[in-house]
């Protein structure tokens, strides 16, 4: 499925890649509705109504990831209504032993988010990943999301990755795509970021539902370097 002799560089995206996005379908889709409309005094079901479209129109924008938009937009405390329902926050099964791998490998290992850094800063908090990551980036840093191509520039100059010897794993195709466009030679995608949901089809990109079958051959990667 990869090359790894071939990637020097692996960048993960975070909600669905290595978290199970089940907390933040939860929360958008079911939290937050409820507890705007208990404020506003609207129904539940208008409130996810009108939530899912504004979502709808913004989505692949800066303002559908920024925590900041949201709380002026609805007068509420984002942040302080996704610590309310912060035990669904979840690393998938599979990653821990797919980062040790990783990082056993020497590889650089840099998470790449479109997350608000108080989003990412929360499920930091809430489980290991920080412990098996060499960098963590907010795209709100370069005020420009994975799905434009600024973005792919600007973590080059970060970074420095050679983008013929980098790795890029998301479970957004259209981020993939935007990736694939940019140069990124080897890309992933996760088939099944919802625990609670089916995994899909997917035919553009290589794609997994659980990082083990890939351990082997990273490890056997790191058998041949050495």
């Amino acid at each position: 499925m990869l090359n790894w002799a071939e990637i020097d560089t692996v960048l993960l995206d975070m909600d669905g890649t290595l978290l199970d996005l089940h907390f933040d379908n939860y929360f958008w889709l079911q939290h937050l509705p409820k507890r705007w409309a208990e404020i506003s005094g609207i129904s539940i079901n208008e409130a996810q109504t009108q939530l899912k479209a504004e979502y709808a129109e913004l989505t692949g924008k800066l303002e559908w990831y920024c925590l900041d938009y949201w709380g002026k937009r609805l007068q509420l405390p984002i942040t302080e209504l996704k610590r309310e329902v912060m035990h669904k926050i979840a690393m998938r099964a599979d990653v821990p032993d797919f980062l040790t791998a990783l990082k056993q490998s020497g590889r650089q290992i840099v998470l790449v988010t479109n997350a608000h850094p108080d989003s990412l800063s929360l499920k930091i908090e809430r489980t290991e990943l920080a412990s098996y990551i060499d960098t963590l980036i907010s795209t709100h840093e370069f005020c420009v999301t994975k799905e434009n191509q600024d973005l792919w520039k600007k973590l080059q100059q970060r970074l420095g990755f050679n983008a013929e010897r980098t790795l890029f794993v998301d479970d957004s195709l259209p981020i993939l795509t935007a990736a694939q466009d940019y140069g990124i030679k080897h890309l992933l995608a996760v088939a099944n970021p919802d625990s609670q949901q089916l995994s899909r089809q997917i035919t553009e990109f290589p794609a997994i539902t659980d990082y083990s079958v890939l351990l082997d051959d990273i490890r056997k990667a790191n058998h041949l370097a050495d």
